[in-house]
């Protein structure tokens, strides 16, 4: 494997036609086949590209890349199959900060995304060493070249000189970047899924004669389920399976299929898919399971090599709905119903529950994917999938692991603009992860990380597969609710109770009625009927009277959702009135929704359906209800904002702070916790504010320096310090309060005796003024990226646990959540009546944090506990920050897993 200089191996990422192709640094070895790259170009290609038809152009250019590495110079290449296809290449030519770029891309692959794609890849290249800027020039009428400096989303600058055009390039990575970046990969991606998810062709390896074989049954449902395309099995000992022709290997079958399914024992998959790519299948659905490492890195290099997309292994399988497709390559029970929502999981137990719940309630499925263990198509995939296929109106998600988060957080958060996406947040228990490094790491558990990634992108995240279910049938018919404030109606006072009680738990409000709107109740419903919230109707009501009461209700402008409480009672029964009917009956599509509860009722949600063809949910608990009306209400105010920006920050000075993290790290080449001095000048990069201090050795260094920081009251602060050390309040490494030399000269012998050996020296600062003590940290997680945490500060911290998290970087939308989400957020805006503290300088100091960890991959924790709030300012008494040696990743860059 060629890694490049900065340690970064070969990468396949995907061509606009779903092409896979390799990036790769060139290497010596390269020298023919790049030779040959340009040997086989048009005369007028390698005029646009040397300014002249020169062949000798083209031989130098070959030996240039392929010579010895050198400082400033990088070139990278792309493989199809093997086969070089394009050349990207810069050279910084003396200058600091800017570099020349060139590319060739081979004659035939032109529009396909080669050259972008390469250049993509050099500018992130380019950016981790420091250059800002890419210039090139071009003849005027190399129109291709051009367009692509155009295109890619960064801003150019142009001059024109006679017959050649000059571009500089600024590489700064933005919004408009990132948005062309994802655009082009949606496109990429979503043809790269073409041949697995509407293939023309189907093949099943490992159908055997015997019932029983999970490849029997996938051929079965295949063909049972009337797929309409052309199937075939390969089974070397018989030429027919379930009245479906065979053959004895892929190569035998009469025509190459777009998609192999693979049933076979783990020892040969590699080699099947093997067969399969060198006979040009363009994906792979791996049912088989237990493969080791070796076996499943064969299996992705197969797939890599010759450009197979791939489903699973250990998986359940894959199925499409459409109808003039009808796929069903899975080893389910049941076919799938056809509907509108996409399904991707992990666990087939799940996705068997979720195709099984989804085609009871009447909503099914458009597409489904069990993508088992994940070695290549991923949730990412499947999002972009959806917001093509022009049939998807929702989707439900089981994923057990992220292999690019911050990738599908961005995907996400444009997906769930077009359409609920929902998931099932497993693995909240991963108790394991609370390592007590620092006040950071112990409150930054895999829960806090996964809930903030899913608050932050708009997912609608739930607790288990029935409150997926459940909420995916409100969502699905009902509109969206314009806030938290719920009327119940019930003709049964302790099951209006028990409604209350789940609405107020789930966080949603019974808010009372005005005298007008009681008076307007009280003229519909029957005698003895109590109007409060909820609304008493009686068992009395009739079906006509409960659908005006509800009718009138919903056009009330202070309620946003109605809750119906019903039982079945003998008062109803005798008049002939049904009261469910009385629900459905009235018109489906309202503005505001609409849900009940049958506390009689077996299943635990059902969709009613209603004579224009909507459908009211049902359901057989109130926490259920309530708890599905909440999520609605959490999703429609996410909606209602605008996404959010990141903002900019003065008095950043970035360079300086790589200076101080590489300087560390080359004194320090396993990383550790930053003296206060280097914190303080790390800090200092990022304007983040602290209370004045002082680093004193000495008994008279500390008196200095005790009265140099001393306030009007003549009080300081003294604090121990060793490396290593993280809790100073549990080592009693803190003397408070200290009045006069005296004091100072006591509390420096007393940890001179005390941590003899350890202490390297103090700091001392003056005693702060009274405020509210917070905590703001930020720990880096190998998947998720930077996790930036606030909460309630002090000695208490973690025993209080009031905590709240978001994945940097922040936006401005991002900061302001984090500072109300934890519970002493009414403490921050007066709640005691001392006036709000100070919030802009709050939210700064979030922003600030944030924006040190994005730019700093090697920053693995930072706790600053406590940070000081005050009306008039926020000031961070005590910061810790540890570094580690890592090499930057750009999470953004177009790549598979």
């Amino acid at each position: 494997m060629t890694h490049d200089v900065l340690g970064r191996p070969p990468v396949h990422a995907l061509l606009s036609d779903g092409t896979t192709v390799c990036i790769r640094p060139v290497t010596p070895g390269d020298r023919d086949q790049l030779h040959g790259l340009y040997e086989e170009m048009s005369p007028e290609n390698l005029r646009l590209r040397f300014f002249a038809a020169s062949r000798r152009s083209a031989a130098m250019a070959a030996d240039r890349a392929c010579a010895p590495a050198r400082t400033g110079y990088r070139a990278l290449l792309a493989e199809v199959t093997g086969q070089v296809v394009g050349l990207a290449e810069y050279d910084a030519v003396g200058a600091d900060d800017s570099a020349e770029i060139s590319i060739a891309v081979a004659d035939g692959l032109h529009h396909r995304g080669v050259g972008t794609l390469l250049v993509e890849h050099l500018v992130s290249a380019a950016r981790a060493e420091g250059i800002r800027t890419f210039t090139a020039d071009a003849l005027r009428e190399n129109h291709e070249v051009l367009r692509l400096f155009t295109d890619l989303g960064l801003h150019i600058d142009r001059r024109f000189d006679g017959p050649e055009t000059s571009c500089t390039v600024a590489l700064d990575e933005d919004e408009t970047y990132l948005s062309a970046v994802e655009a082009r990969g949606r496109t990429a991606d979503v043809a790269s899924l073409e041949p697995l998810l509407r293939p023309h062709a189907v093949a099943v390896v490992g159908a055997g004669r015997r019932p029983g074989s999970v490849g029997r049954a996938v051929l079965h449902h295949l063909h049972a389920g009337g797929f309409t395309g052309r199937l075939f099995a390969v089974n070397p000992r018989v030429t027919s399976i379930l009245g479906v022709p065979s053959r004895p290997s892929i190569g035998a079958l009469p025509m190459v299929p777009d998609l192999v399914v693979v049933a076979v024992p783990a020892a040969a998959v590699a080699a099947t898919a093997e067969e399969c790519g060198k006979a040009g299948v363009r994906a792979l659905l791996v049912i088989s399971a237990g493969l080791d490492s070796v076996q499943a890195g064969a299996l992705l290099a197969a797939c890599r090599m010759y450009g197979m997309r791939l489903v699973g292994p250990n998986c359940l399988g894959i199925s499409n709905t459409e109808p003039g497709l009808r796929l069903d390559a899975t080893f389910a029970a049941e076919h799938p119903r056809p509907g509108t929502a996409g399904v991707a999981v992990q666990s087939g137990g799940v996705g068997i529950a979720l195709l099984d719940g989804l085609s009871r309630l009447g909503i099914g499925v458009s597409t489904f994917a069990s993508l088992g263990d994940k070695y290549d198509v991923s949730g990412n995939d499947m999002l972009q999938w959806w917001e093509s296929d022009g049939r998807t109106e929702i989707a439900l998600l089981h994923l057990e692991s992220f292999g690019n988060p911050r990738a599908f957080s961005r995907t996400a958060r444009r997906a769930t603009r077009h359409f609920p996406v929902l998931t099932v947040d497993a693995g909240r228990t991963d108790a394991g992860r609370r390592a007590a490094a620092s006040h950071t790491a112990a409150a930054a558990t895999r829960t806090m990380t996964r809930q903030a990634l899913f608050t932050q992108a708009g997912i609608t995240a739930t607790r288990s597969v029935g409150e997926l279910l459940e909420t995916a049938a409100l969502l699905h018919s009902q509109p969206p609710p314009t806030g938290t404030r719920v009327a119940i109606v019930t003709n049964a006072g302790g099951a209006g109770v028990l409604a209350a009680d789940a609405c107020a738990e789930a966080g949603l409000t019974l808010p009372p009625f005005t005298p007008e709107a009681i008076d307007d109740l009280l003229a519909v419903l029957p005698d003895g009927a109590a109007i409060g919230n909820p609304v008493d109707a009686t068992a009395a009501v009739t079906e006509e009277q409960l659908s005006e009461c509800v009718e009138r209700i919903m056009r009330y402008p202070g309620i946003d959702a109605v809750l119906l409480a019903l039982v079945p009672t003998a008062v109803a029964a005798a008049t002939g009135d049904d009261l469910v009917r009385a629900l459905t009956r009235a018109p489906a599509r309202r503005v505001r929704p609409v849900a009940a509860i049958r506390l009689e009722q077996g299943e635990p949600v059902r969709l009613l359906p209603t004579p224009d063809g909507g459908a009211i949910p049902s359901y057989a608990e109130p926490q259920a209800a309530a708890r599905a009306l909440a999520h609605a209400a959490e999703r429609a105010a996410w909606l209602s904002r605008p996404a959010g920006t990141i903002p900019d920050l003065q008095g950043v000075d970035t360079g300086r702070a790589h200076t101080v993290v590489d300087d560390y790290l080359v004194a320090n080449t396993g990383g550790g916790w930053l003296d206060p001095r280097t914190c303080a000048d790390l800090l200092s990069c990022y304007g983040i504010p602290q209370l004045p201090w002082a680093w004193a050795e000495t008994e008279d260094e500390a008196v200095a320096a005790a009265d140099r920081l001393r306030g009007t009251d003549g009080r300081v602060v003294m604090k121990a310090h060793w490396p290593g050390l993280v809790h100073k309040s549990e080592q009693h490494a803190v003397h408070l309060d200290l009045r006069g030399n005296s004091q100072v000269r006591s509390a420096f012998r007393d940890f001179e005796t005390r941590f003899a050996g350890l202490t390297t020296g103090v700091v001392v600062q003056p005693l702060a003024a009274r405020g509210t003590e917070l905590f703001a940290g930020v720990v880096q997680d190998e998947v998720f990226g930077p996790l930036v945490l606030f909460g309630l500060g002090g000695t208490a911290t973690e025993v209080l646990a009031d905590h709240a998290a978001r994945l940097a970087p922040l936006t401005d939308h991002d900061v302001r959540d984090l500072i109300t989400a934890p519970r002493c957020a009414p403490l921050l805006f007066g709640a005691r009546g001392g006036g709000p503290v100070d919030l802009d300088g709050l939210e700064q100091l979030l922003l600030r944090l944030s924006r040190m960890a994005s730019d700093l991959p090697q920053l693995a924790e930072a706790d600053f506990n406590p940070v000081l709030a005050t009306p008039g300012g926020v000031s961070v008494l005590d910061a810790r920050v540890r570094l580690m040696p890592r090499r930057p990743q750009d999470p953004y860059l177009r790549r598979l897993r």
